[in-house]
């Protein structure tokens, strides 16, 4: 089942500063929402304060259920996450890391079922990282690494994925592997919200939040016009946003 999730009046405060201030959103299920913004507009914290994993003023519901009532179990069956330059021990095995995933999944003091090793299995092939199931962390690139990272999230199958810039250290052809993974995960009913510096690739998702100074300034789909236009004001006029042979693509200032 598809979740929705909602946030009413979020606030955060770290190191005694304001980093989001009065955010309202509604996010709605089984679609890809992308969250862009310049350095330092909260995205990573929004994403966090998202996944309950930073103390928030306000609230937020998954489902229509406050996510403080969620058991921990509950929240790990619901919510995959991937956070920004994550890392796991660099001597555990591709395959290890990856079925962190299907843990909340496994009852207590259980070993791994034929199921959690087929997911495993289908999420590493499906980043094309299934040829270095046997290697160790350490013995991959960045690239690699994050891969293997996405594969961990995919194992999870959740309804509810949380991404923070996936993208990172990706070559443009995995870029594009991850856009097209994005779609199928989307179209099985997952929901998808991730943050994205790459303003292209974020142009292909359903809706756009857009942030500047720990404030949502835009909240719409990624096709409308209006949503182009906030994201070029937030950055400025720096950048354009134009059709070419049927798509949206972004253009430095002229």
């Amino acid at each position: 089942m598809s979740l929705s999730m909602q946030a009413c009046a979020i606030e955060v405060a770290l190191g005694g500063r304001s980093v989001l201030r009065g955010i309202d959103l509604q996010i709605s299920p089984a679609r890809w929402t992308c969250v862009v913004g310049p350095n330092g507009a909260g995205k990573s914290t929004l994403l966090k304060a998202l996944a309950g994993l930073l103390p928030v003023t306000g609230e937020v519901l998954w489902g229509g259920q406050p996510l403080a009532t969620l058991s921990r179990q509950q929240r790990a069956l619901q919510l995959s996450w991937l956070g920004q330059g994550e890392s796991a021990s660099l001597d555990l095995r591709v395959f290890d890391v990856v079925m962190l995933g299907r843990l909340p999944h496994q009852s207590w003091l259980s070993g791994p079922t034929a199921q959690d090793h087929a997911m495993v299995q289908a999420a590493l092939k499906a980043t094309q990282a299934w040829a270095w199931c046997d290697r160790t962390l350490g013995d991959l690139s960045g690239g690699e690494r994050q891969r293997v990272l996405l594969a961990r999230v995919l194992a999870g199958n959740a309804p509810l994925m949380l991404m923070d810039e996936p993208l990172a250290n990706l070559d443009p052809p995995h870029q594009v592997d991850w856009l097209e993974q994005v779609q199928c995960l989307r179209a099985l009913g997952t929901t998808v919200v991730s943050v994205l510096h790459e303003i292209g690739m974020a142009l292909h998702a359903d809706d756009i939040i857009v942030m500047r100074e720990g404030q949502v300034t835009h909240h719409g789909a990624a096709m409308d016009l209006i949503t182009h236009q906030a994201i070029e004001e937030v950055f400025e006029r720096r950048i354009r946003i134009v059709p070419l042979q049927g798509q949206w693509v972004v253009l430095p200032r002229i």
